[in-house]
């Protein structure tokens, strides 16, 4: 069955059809969800590289 461009989009819009999209509520709320979590494991991250940053520099020394 060779690739047909038209079926292909006509198919994209009945299935984006019965998606059921998150309400703005819902959006907002796992907005700020990722957002601070990403700032936790960030900070968590950057907490550990000074850590291991000065034992490193302690052994180089």
């Amino acid at each position: 069955m060779p690739f047909n461009p038209l079926t292909y989009l006509k198919e994209s819009k009945s299935e984006l059809g019965k998606v059921i999209w998150p309400t703005r509520v819902q959006t907002i709320k796992l907005t700020i969800m990722v957002i601070v979590v990403s700032i936790i494991v960030g900070s968590y991250i950057t907490g550990l590289d000074a850590i291991f940053a000065k034992i490193a520099e302690r052994f180089i020394r």
